[in-house]
């Protein structure tokens, strides 16, 4: 993007709506994305800094009126500086305060103990400082002062001025465990001000650009990809859909819910992650079919290649997908696309095994139009003939697919033919046609039960070839679990690590209360962490006891086809 565009705004009606534009420019990224965004009052130098973000001396307006120049809230998104890979989503907001606000009513906040584990980390940037950077009468640093910002007034905690005090203090402490102020002096002469996106750095505070370039370089290296709660990363696309969501919600009246709109997401993600592996697993298929026809284990060794690829592309993008319903729905239609895949081979491979024997049988056929064969002596004459047919045949097409089968066809085809031959021949003996008759009958079952010993071989490679695809699913799966798991493990860890800091924090400056209420959301996060791991384990062990079971099922599948 060159430029920022305005990504929600409001409508005509009043009501919240994303812009369509933008959302077709984060559907476009596929890469983890880095947001950032910037909240405050209106002509704060809010947008100035967004644009030294994005590198940039403009392109978020500045505003140089009582009026807030952002209307809305804007998206710019770059390529990440320092992160290779991964896209920096910068959000500037419409400025609070603005004389053309309207004010709404408060809300109650969501207290959510699990908030910590996915909210990013504050950064207070206070502007036109002019101060001394002292706490208690001691020099303190930009952090100690922020934290001296956040302490909590004591006292009766109903009385009103109190609670009011306290509560967004409160909030930042609970929810951003990770905190850090950057303090700003004045950046040029007030006269400057209203055209500072056009100045010089030589007109511009040098300590203002030192402390704007510190600012700038923390952002870079301390702001994380983004994730949803349960360790998911989240891209272009999916941050798209979460805006959408969350606007339509709260465009319809209805109170905008973290978890509602993660599965209204995980399903629109999974639903396109099953299409996403049926295109990889289609479309190199369909480059094989232009091949056809094949030998079976040419066919089912890219069958499997493929289906570990659409596996892994699926794998890439699904997430929350409990029980795998989705992962079962794209190898169900992997295996039908794979029998349709196969039937269309063996179409082929039929096809070819009848040109063969067509081509092949073509003077013998002859023969038969110009009674070649009525003479005394003809049967042997035809049986010698056919014989030579289906030497050569084996060797042009022993390894088709369809050999025996076509083969089986054809002879008992030719069968009416040598049957109507040996009947009219003058040269053998009733009792000598007797014999040739059986010994006939006798290459015919001969050549049946090749074919079916074919059929069954083929039916078992191809079992072979999907227990070994099972496997591999399997693995994959174990695979994503492990590493999902080990997110949510370590934002555990964070979250528990965050509540016992502000848990000592009010112990040591006095408020048991509070302390004390502490314990027991320690305590009740302690047990839903407990919880997910023994589910965990068990999904484990389902997995390690299927997998011994794939054999068997397919010896089941053998013998039922026996």
């Amino acid at each position: 993007m060159d430029k920022p565009v305005c990504f929600i705004d409001t409508g005509s009606d009043g009501k919240l709506r994303v812009q369509q534009s933008a959302l077709q420019i984060l559907q476009q990224i596929q890469q983890p994305v880095v947001v950032v965004a910037v909240v405050g009052l209106y002509r704060t130098g809010k947008s100035y800094l967004m644009n030294r973000l994005a590198g940039k001396q403009s392109g978020f307006a500045l505003g140089s009126t009582i009026e807030s120049k952002t209307k809305g809230i804007w998206m710019w998104c770059v390529s990440h500086p320092t992160k290779e890979g991964t896209t920096l989503v910068l959000l500037d907001t419409e400025g609070l305060g603005d004389v053309d606000k309207v004010k709404s009513s408060d809300e109650d906040a969501d207290d959510s103990s699990e908030f910590v584990k996915f909210f990013p980390s504050f950064i207070w940037a206070v502007r036109d400082f002019t101060l001394e950077l002292k706490t208690d009468g001691k020099d303190a640093t930009e952090d100690e002062y922020l934290e001296f910002a956040l302490k909590l007034k004591h006292g009766n905690l109903k009385i009103l001025i109190v609670m009011e005090y306290n509560f967004p203090r409160e909030c930042i402490q609970k929810f951003f465990p990770s905190r850090k102020c950057f303090t700003f002096p004045f950046p040029t002469a007030p006269e400057n001000m209203s055209c500072l996106e056009s100045l010089n750095s030589a007109d511009i505070s040098s300590e203002f650009l030192k402390v704007t370039d510190h600012f700038c370089q923390f952002v870079f290296h301390d702001s994380c990809v983004k994730r949803l709660k349960d360790g998911h990363t989240v891209t272009g696309r999916v941050l798209g859909h979460l805006a959408k969501t969350y606007v339509d919600t709260i465009s319809s009246g209805a109170v905008p819910c973290l978890e509602n709109a993660v599965i209204a997401m995980a399903t629109i993600e999974n639903e396109a992650a099953v299409k996403e592996g049926l295109q990889v697993y289609q479309s190199g298929m369909e480059k094989l079919k232009n091949s056809f026809p094949l030998e079976l284990k040419d066919v089912s060794s890219e069958h499997q290649h493929l289906s570990s690829t659409a596996t892994q592309a699926f794998m890439k993008r699904s997430f929350r997908d409990i029980d795998w319903k989705y992962l079962k729905s794209l190898e169900e239609k992997i295996i039908k696309l794979f029998d349709g895949y196969l039937s269309q081979n063996e179409q082929a491979s039929k096809k070819r095994c009848e040109e063969i024997l067509s081509s092949l049988s073509a003077p013998m056929m002859e023969k038969l139009k110009q009674g070649f064969y009525t003479k005394p002596g003809g049967y042997d004459l035809f049986c010698k003939d056919l014989e030579d047919i289906g030497k050569k045949y084996n060797s042009q097409a022993n390894k088709e697919v369809k050999a025996e089968e076509v083969l089986e066809e054809f002879l008992k085809q030719k069968s009416v033919d040598s049957n109507a031959i040996l009947q009219a021949d003058k040269k053998p003996t009733e009792k000598e046609k007797k014999i040739k008759k059986e010994k006939e009958k006798a290459a015919l079952l001969e050549q049946e039960i090749k074919a079916r010993d074919e059929k069954q071989r083929q039916l078992e490679e191809k079992m072979e070839a999907e227990r070994q695809s099972n496997e591999e699913r399997m693995r994959q799966m174990k695979e994503k679990m492990d590493e999902e798991m080990k997110l949510q493990r370590e934002e555990a860890e964070r979250a528990m690590d965050s509540k016992l800091r502000e848990q000592a924090d009010l112990q040591e400056k006095g408020f048991k209360e509070k302390a004390d209420r502490m314990s027991q959301e320690i305590e009740e996060f302690k047990r839903r962490s407990t919880e997910a791991e023994t589910y965990q384990v068990s999904i484990d062990h389902s997995i390690a006891e299927i997998q011994p079971l794939i054999p068997i099922l397919v010896e089941i599948v053998k013998f039922a086809s026996s």
